[in-house]
């Protein structure tokens, strides 16, 4: 599982994120998901020394004022496509204040990582790539195969949300596997949301700026805890699950491309999650 998905699973005191859903009639309508509520502030206690009834105790005071407290600091939010959002600490659908555009190249950092949280990709891998320096050549098709499957819900429906029993094919089908058609330079995400789009497949998707991809939430309504907390969205190419995100794969002719739902943090479709985005 990629450090979204796993980031999604793991961290849930965080506000959520702006999200993106592709309608039947082909739009993607943008709606922006409130962050966590307000806190209300808290009713004042009542000074030391006052007796029940409202009568106030005779008792020494300082000569000085306490110094005030600082105010908690605000969330920053950004304009990452046009969208706004809340920032994020560990999930990466929170928005930071500003998106600079990233160099062509992602140095690794400390650790191994790269700026946005990828580790070292597997010798013979391919490795990530920002989507803001590739450009798309409409002039060159090619084609790959493209799947998406949900039949590990079949095999854990005690997990499963009853109210979606209506979306989940009796196969566990949702797309099954075709050639489709797509242009040099695009990404897994982009495939995906075309197809989608084409074939009037709900999906439902968010930026995360921190790992620089989108995170696809949800697909034929069925999202990711809808199978159990470990439930969720992953993508494999060529039977390799990337650690890193659908938006930084760009495809090659001929790949093979297949989104699969996990009810147990991929370890149920041979994609298992361990720290750090290694498997």
């Amino acid at each position: 599982m990629t450090p979204e998905q796993a980031a999604h699973v793991v961290d849930a005191d965080e506000p959520a994120a702006p999200s993106a859903v592709a309608t039947a009639d082909g739009d993607v309508d943008e709606e922006v998901v409130p962050g966590e509520d307000e806190q209300k502030p808290e009713l004042a206690s009542e000074p030391p020394g006052t007796e029940k009834g409202g009568e106030a105790a005779e008792e020494e005071r300082p000569s000085e004022a306490p110094p005030a407290l600082e105010p908690p600091g605000q969330p920053a939010t950004g304009n990452p496509e046009g969208v706004q959002s809340p920032e994020a600490t560990v999930k990466p659908s929170l928005q930071p204040s500003a998106t600079p555009k990233p160099a062509a190249t992602t140095a690794p950092s400390e650790g191994g990582k790269d700026r946005y949280l990828t580790d070292p990709v597997p010798t013979g891998k391919p490795k990530p790539v920002e989507w803001q320096d590739v450009t798309i050549n409409k002039d060159k098709e090619m084609s790959i195969t493209l799947s998406v499957t949900a039949k590990t819900i079949l095999n854990n429906m005690k997990l499963f949300n009853e109210k979606k029993l209506e979306v989940l094919p009796e196969d566990g089908v949702i797309y099954p596997a075709q050639k489709v058609t797509f242009y040099e330079g695009e990404s897994v995400f982009d495939v995906l949301l075309r197809e989608m789009k084409r074939n009037k497949i709900h999906m439902e998707f968010v930026m995360t700026p921190m790992y620089n991809s989108n995170y696809v939430e949800g697909i034929n309504n069925i999202y990711e805890f809808d199978c159990g907390e470990l439930s969720g969205w992953m993508y494999k190419v060529n039977d390799w699950f990337p650690n890193y995100g659908a938006s930084r794969y760009v495809l090659k002719d001929g790949d093979v491309v297949d989104w699969v739902y996990t009810c147990d943090l991929g370890r149920d479709i041979g994609g298992g999650f361990v720290a750090g985005g290694e498997q």
